[in-house]
């Protein structure tokens, strides 16, 4: 499968599970954007954890030192309008 944008391989998952369910198609056809719709589920999966790989931050423990960590969207308080430095 040649290099897709998530989004677009998640466009096109989304067109065949509403075409699947429509069940209209003959079974061969379906047959074929099922495996097609299993190979771009595939490709999102392996997209997604490369960027949550890549979606670390540099935080300092209680030492003051600088440990790299996963990104957790929970421990994240809300900016208020003194919090626009992000190079800490």
């Amino acid at each position: 499968m040649p290099t897709v944008k998530f989004e677009e391989a998640l466009a096109r998952l989304e067109a065949i599970v509403a075409e699947l369910e429509r069940g209209e198609l003959p079974l061969e056809d379906s047959m074929r954007i099922f495996e097609e719709g299993i190979k771009l589920s595939k490709v999102c999966l392996k997209m997604l954890e490369e960027a949550e790989r890549k979606v670390e931050i540099l935080v300092k423990d209680k030492d003051g030192q600088k440990r790299a960590r996963t990104f957790d969207l929970e421990e994240v308080p809300e900016a208020g309008p003194d919090d626009r430095d992000v190079d800490g």
